[in-house]
């Protein structure tokens, strides 16, 4: 008994640990810049690409992505209007996206802690659309972005009750691929499939 209840203890801890190894990882990284974990409803999908290895495909393009080109905008106070610094940097990314036409993005919005946090998180939406519509202008089709997702003020990059322009953000994040065309073969189909392997096997062959 004593020996189970030691095994417990040690389980416990382990499992303690690396919770809070997690808790520190994501509270030191940049607010949206890991894929998004299923934590919004998406447990079923993130369990899906888990098991199919899509996840750490995800992952990995993600870090490319990252690493090549800027994920980040930033926006003036109470606004959700694209400047020319952010439109310069969208195109970078749009470039980058076209490269990969299989691939789906989000987009997520953030806010500084100025203000009420209801407003704070339409803003963060109305941010992360305005990203989303801008992708699309430049040639992105829009079933591959989504800004379902806005933190608000919740997920400050600088902690800090004061304006702050690197806190008023979106980020743009791989999330995914699009499921190719299904062929569906239908009777008729599958008969005209038949029918042309038959014709097949009735021309002559002659041998040389």
């Amino acid at each position: 008994m004593r020996a189970k209840l030691v095994f417990l203890t040690l389980g416990a801890a382990v499992a303690l640990s690396g919770c809070s190894t997690d808790s520190y990882r994501d509270f030191t990284q940049e607010a949206g810049a890991s894929l998004d974990d299923g934590a919004f409803g998406n447990a079923t999908m993130n369990n899906t690409m888990v098991h199919s290895g899509e996840r750490a495909m995800a992952i990995d393009l993600n870090h490319r992505f990252a690493s090549e080109v800027d994920t980040t905008i930033t926006f003036a106070f109470d606004s959700a209007v694209l400047d020319a610094e952010a439109r310069a940097t969208l195109d970078r990314q749009a470039a980058w996206i076209a490269r990969y036409p299989h691939v789906k993005f989000r987009v997520y919005g953030h806010t500084d802690l100025v203000g009420p946090g209801a407003y704070n998180k339409a803003l963060g939406m109305r941010r992360a659309r305005a990203t989303v519509d801008y992708l699309v202008s430049r040639g992105v089709a829009r079933a591959r972005l989504e800004a379902a997702v806005s933190y608000g003020e919740t997920q400050p990059l600088v902690v800090t009750e004061g304006r702050e322009r690197r806190n008023r953000r979106t980020v743009t994040e791989v999330w995914g691929f699009l499921e190719p065309k299904r062929m569906l073969h239908d009777g008729k189909y599958m008969q005209r499939t038949y029918g042309i392997y038959l014709d097949s096997a009735r021309e002559e062959h002659t041998v040389e």
